[in-house]
């Protein structure tokens, strides 16, 4: 029984030490050297101050809970961009709940008005706000909510429609905005995967910047 024990307890205690101690560690330091940012959790800093992590989605409003016209604004979010309630509908695309009119006191306020949390009403706050017609098309991403409710990106044209009001709003030209966009522009994943896309709280950081002439 000894004979046994012992060579257990030794190789118990050694992978305990290896797998449990050494790799975390190393593991820890070869992304913290090589990872910098990632590894620190991507966060994005203002004027020295920590305001969002470029890998979770956040809301850019106002006191009332209105959309701030001052910035982009990001996918809808069904966790209401609370990242400890990370998740998403679970509802599909032909679901009642989704595409019928909503009822009921829960609506988000756009310009005094309510609207309801479904796709059609989302697409009329969408319009809007953004000062749309009718007959323009509106990005999927605008108006329905990813797997994560945090999504930190929307696609290129979700940002191009946004960009006139946000160019009005700040007394900036229509041109320079773009150029933001185009600046802040993520290509595809490993450059054939999904659509190009913009991150909503750089870019917002950087229309910050600019306005503040830093």
């Amino acid at each position: 029984m000894r004979r046994q024990l012992l060579p257990a307890l030794v190789v118990t205690i050694a992978l305990t030490v290896l797998l449990g101690i050494v790799y975390p560690l190393v593991v820890t330091g070869i992304s913290a050297g090589l990872f910098h940012n990632r590894a620190d959790g991507s966060f994005v800093k203002q004027n020295g101050k920590v305001v969002g992590s470029s890998l979770i989605g956040q809301q850019f409003v106002n006191s009332d809970g209105s959309p701030n016209k001052n910035y982009f604004q990001p996918r809808p979010s069904a966790s209401s961009y609370d990242a400890l309630a990370s998740g998403g509908t679970n509802l599909g695309p032909s679901n009642p709940k989704l595409i019928a009119p909503a009822s009921g006191p829960n609506c988000y306020i756009v310009n005094g008005s309510c609207y309801q949390d479904t796709v059609p009403a989302r697409i009329d706050a969408y319009r809007q706000l953004n000062g749309l017609g009718s007959n323009v098309s509106v990005p999927i991403d605008a108006v329905t909510a990813s797997g994560s409710g945090l999504d930190p990106n929307i696609s290129v044209a979700n940002a191009q429609l946004q960009a006139n009001r946000v160019a009005e709003s700040r007394n900036m030209s229509p041109d320079s905005v773009m150029n933001l966009i185009n600046d802040h522009t993520q290509n595809r994943q490993w450059g054939f995967l999904g659509e190009k896309t913009v991150n909503v709280l750089e870019l917002n950081t950087a229309l910050d910047r600019q306005g503040s002439g830093t």
